[in-house]
């Protein structure tokens, strides 16, 4: 067998300040105090992990208490320089601090201090992850780095200063590692791969440092890893995808086509493809994230930056430029906020494939929930300032709706201008009343309650009833109903999943909710489960439901518009005065289309 293989990080770990990768500030510093001779008793090296910390912590042994020494470059052949390079503790000491995070670990040590060192001029205590310490450790060692003797030097190295005592740091020279750049980065492994003949492209070892998070260590483990593959072939973007579990990038941009085009069947079918091929839900949805902050660089930002700011080679580039004019940057940043709330749910479900099949679903339908919200914004734009008027809301309780209509007026006199008009007087309910005393903007009536004879009509007046835009989504897109009559309420999933979410969880509790309010009862049976033989010959076309439910809220959007439609833009023809005219069997009556409407929707009548 030959030589002991040795990992890359550490072959490759710096030995002197001048191989030190990217904390310039430091190395400046560090470097001044050693030539000047002005060394603190005690350092504090703080910042993210491999940024370099612990292998500062080692040069700066190293140039203590090498036989050359104080130096800014040690031999690294005299007995002190090797047994800090090969961890062997005589007079510098290395500790964990998380596996010896006792007040009696703390007091071993500081027995130990008064001991002279060795080989070397210090005794150095490396203390790594020294947050770890509970408050009794940290207290007995607040003395000691008070002061400590002459020739002992203490070296605390943490990721997490904030837990460190504030007395703690008061007594120490603290120094802040910052992430290495990706530049940097990028340099310094295309240095190792020349050096150990590994074979990958410049993009790939972009992929690499991008990963890292701006970490040295974490890079170079990365490299150690795909160099194995790199002795028959040329790594490339794709071997590092592979290996770090990331999805392709021309599924994601499958994906989000059909996240654009609001088509949730087959944006569920893409994903059920990639988590079938082995994707965690959480890696999906952190992908799919990734995937669209680019596109909204690629839509802001000049050509030239992306490259850095994407990490996309110019043919992906390219796509995200042809994308990026099916959205507008809020929606865009919409979809973010989306799934930044769903990686949240996702992180704490227990069903988390289900949670990745209502995001998707969520998302899906993004052009329909951003459409209205930028609706509304254009109307407030177009008021001008001009109050709206006020729409009364109907009554819950009672079962029917009444319409209160103005009567029209088929002859007009032809001398009588808009301005000449008269108001035409109607009877006002004491309920109407009390909304247009109202300050706050009134939604418009419920659906009429449910009679029992249109199946289709009973379930998109039940789902306009839930609240929740997922829950609503996925029971329009995957639910089919069976039943919907006051006494019982039957709905088919076909999957297991879904009906186990709507059957034992707070979900079940939604359709509970959204029944009382379509029947008035709160005794209405729901029942949950997967399709059964003859279920089609009762429910219907799931479609139709679907095309039912769309267009009902398609005439909601319509009559927002009307409602929140200034005084100034109503067309003529609305503002003339209609005549009376009272509607009984024997009398017709010339409706238009959209009074027809409202009576058909409301179950409404006209009344004097």
């Amino acid at each position: 067998m030959g030589e002991k293989y040795v990992p890359l990080y550490r072959k490759y770990r710096p030995q002197t300040l001048d191989t030190l990768i990217g904390q310039e500030h430091i190395k400046k510093t560090l470097a001044s105090a050693i030539e000047l001779g002005k060394i603190s008793h005690a350092f504090l090296f703080t910042g993210p992990r491999g940024t370099g910390k612990t292998s500062t912590a080692r040069i700066l042994a190293k140039s203590l208490n090498c036989k050359n020494g104080p130096t800014l470059h040690p031999c690294g052949e005299c007995e002190s320089c090797k047994d800090i390079t090969n961890s062997i503790p005589i007079d510098v000491i290395e500790i964990d601090a998380a596996s010896n995070r006792k007040v009696e670990d703390t007091q071993n040590i500081l027995e130990k201090i008064q001991y002279v060192p060795v080989l070397g001029k210090y005794k150095i205590y490396i203390i790594d992850e020294v947050h770890m310490l509970t408050n009794h450790a940290f207290n007995a060692l607040l003395k000691t780095l008070e002061e400590p003797p002459e020739n002992v030097i203490f070296i605390l190295a943490t990721t997490e200063v904030h837990k460190v005592l504030d007395t703690i740091k008061s007594r120490c020279q603290r120094f802040d590692f910052r992430r290495i750049t990706t530049e940097d980065i990028v340099k310094h492994l295309r240095y190792i791969a020349d050096k150990e003949k590994i074979k990958i492209t410049d993009d790939a070892l972009l992929s690499i440092a991008k990963n890292s998070a701006g970490g040295m260590r974490d890079s170079i483990s990365l490299l150690d890893q795909l160099s194995l593959l790199g002795t028959s072939k040329e790594v490339t973007t794709e071997d590092v995808n592979s290996v770090l579990g990331r999805i392709a990038f021309d599924v994601l941009y499958k994906l989000s086509e059909k996240i654009i085009s609001s088509s949730p069947n087959e944006a569920i079918e893409i994903i059920n493809d990639i988590y079938n091929s082995g994707n965690e839900p959480l890696q999906i949805l952190t992908n799919l994230s990734e995937y669209f902050k680019n596109l909204l660089m690629v839509k802001n930002c000049k050509k030239e930056l992306l490259p850095d700011l994407t990490g996309l080679n110019a043919l992906q580039t390219d796509e995200l430029i042809k994308q990026k004019d099916k959205l507008e940057t809020q929606q865009i940043v919409f979809l973010l906020e989306r799934l930044t709330y769903y990686i949240k749910e996702v992180k704490m479900a227990a069903n988390q494939h289900l949670w990745l099949e209502v995001c998707i679903i969520d998302l899906a339908n993004m052009t329909e929930n951003t459409s209205l919200l930028e609706l509304q914004n254009r109307v407030r734009a177009l008021e001008g300032g001009v109050v709206q008027e006020r729409v009364s809301s109907a009554p819950i309780n009672p079962p029917k709706v009444q319409v209160i209509a103005e009567p029209k007026v088929h002859n007009e006199p032809k001398e009588m201008t808009k301005t000449e008009q008269k108001p035409t007087e109607k009877k006002i309910s004491k309920d109407e009343e009390t909304a247009d005393n109202s300050e706050d903007f009134t939604p418009p009536p419920m659906s009429k309650k449910a009679d029992g004879m249109d199946i289709l009509s009973l379930w998109a007046a039940l789902l306009s009833n839930i609240n929740s835009v997922p829950a609503r989504a996925l029971l329009k897109q995957m639910g089919t109903p069976v039943k919907i009559t006051k006494e019982e309420i039957i709905i088919t999933f076909k999957t297991e999943n879904f009906v186990s979410q709507y059957s034992n969880t707070n979900k079940k509790d939604m359709l509970v909710d959204a029944a009382k309010i379509l029947f008035n009862n709160s005794n209405t049976k729901i029942t949950v489960r997967l399709p059964q033989s003859g279920d089609e010959k009762i429910s219907g076309s799931n479609n139709a439901s679907a095309e039912l439910v769309k267009k009902a809220e398609d005439e909601e959007k319509k009559k927002l518009i009307e409602q929140t439609k200034p005084k100034s833009t109503i067309a003529e023809n609305d503002l003339k005065p209609r005549e009376k005219s009272t509607k009984n069997e024997n009398d017709t009556h010339s409706e238009s289309d959209q009074e027809k409407m409202i009576l058909e929707l409301f179950d409404g009548q006209y009344v004097e």
